[in-house]
Formats: structure tokens, sequence, C-alpha cells
């Protein structure tokens, strides 16, 4: 298996700075770049590298390695290229929370679908990364809690803060309007074939 192409950081590098010089343009063709064989390479092996069980498909990476990765991937590529690819029913599990009283629903998709959620992955985050401000520490690439707890220490000693306000918003992706969501996101994104307003 080839490794990812150095293109694909010049790609993303690229989005990064546009996305920042011009905080209100709209990408378009983007769906190009999720088709491009270094991306769905440099998806799997993130997703790969991340482990995980199989989804409802019971496909595992021993099982795709056994075989032929270029062959998977290919296959996979022309799906998408033909607009042929739907994504599968995830696999449930509850999974037990630290109280050791409840438990916590987990959706597990299958590997083929966690590749291409890491290729579109790769090309929307630089340009969302854009637009966060320099103290949003939660979920971003590089970035780690005891770099907020440092944050949070600086401001409390260098600018005498008093106030720490930590928000938590419970059960968020369970609960968040997928409409409102959708309707934020197109305004950065202008292609249909990512941005699906009908989902399946």
């Amino acid at each position: 298996m080839i490794k990812a192409l150095i293109h694909l950081q010049d790609l993303r590098r690229k989005l990064y700075v546009k996305g920042k010089a011009e905080p209100h343009w709209r990408f378009w063709g983007l769906y190009t770049h999720v088709c491009k064989k270094e991306v769905l390479y440099e998806a799997y092996r993130l997703a790969k590298r991340n482990k995980g069980t199989p989804g409802s498909d019971g496909v595992t990476f021993a099982a795709i390695e056994a075989g032929d990765v270029d062959a998977y991937l290919e296959t996979l590529r022309t799906e998408l290229i033909n607009q042929t690819y739907y994504p599968m029913k995830g696999r449930h599990v509850n999974i037990p929370k630290s109280d050791g009283k409840s438990t916590r629903k987990l959706t597990i998709p299958s590997i083929k679908d966690r590749i291409v959620q890491g290729a579109v992955k790769l090309i929307l985050e630089p340009i969302f990364e854009s637009d966060f401000q320099k103290g949003s520490y939660g979920y971003r690439p590089k970035r780690q809690a005891k770099e907020a707890i440092h944050h949070v220490s600086e401001a409390i000693a260098m600018r005498q803060k008093t106030q720490i306000i930590d928000v938590d918003i419970s059960k968020f992706f369970d609960n968040v309007k997928h409409d409102i969501m959708l309707r934020k996101i197109a305004q950065r994104i202008n292609d249909g074939k990512v941005v699906n307003h009908h989902p399946i």
C-alpha cells in the first residue's frame, strides 16, 4: 500500500490558508478531492491506527489486509466516483459509563464507512479549523486538554482573570439539530455531493 502523497498535506494547507484569508468564501469542488487515491489511503491508515471493532458487516482490518488493500480501496473509490456508495447501518453497543450504573449507546460504523468519513474529514477539517478561535481546544487536531489548562493558568496568573466558565453540553451528538448544523456547514461548503441536505 502506498503512503499518502505529500500533496495531500499541501492541499490541506491551501484549504486552511484560503479559509483563513476569506472567512465568507464557500468552497466548491471538494468531492473530487474526497475521491482521490491518496486521500482514501490516508483515511484508511488513520482508521486502522484507531483500531476498533467491526461494524454491522463484520469486516475487520485483518480480513481486508488478508486480501488486497489496494483493490479494496479502488473499489470504494469507484463507488464514490460513480456515486453508488451508500453507508451501512451502524452496529449499536452499550458501554458502561464511569459511574458504573449507566451505559452509553455507541454506534460503530463499518470500516468502509469509517474510511469515507475519514476522507471527508481530511478535506473539510482544514476549512473549519481556519474558523476556530485561538483559545478553542475541543476536538481540534494537535490540541490537547493540558494546553487548555495551561491557557487558563496563564490567564489567572498573568492577566488576573478570576472566573472560569466550564460548559459541557449533555448528549450533544444525540440531540444536535441536523438541519441547523447542515445550514451552518453550507455557509462554508458549496458542494452538494459533500453536504447532502436530504440524508438517506
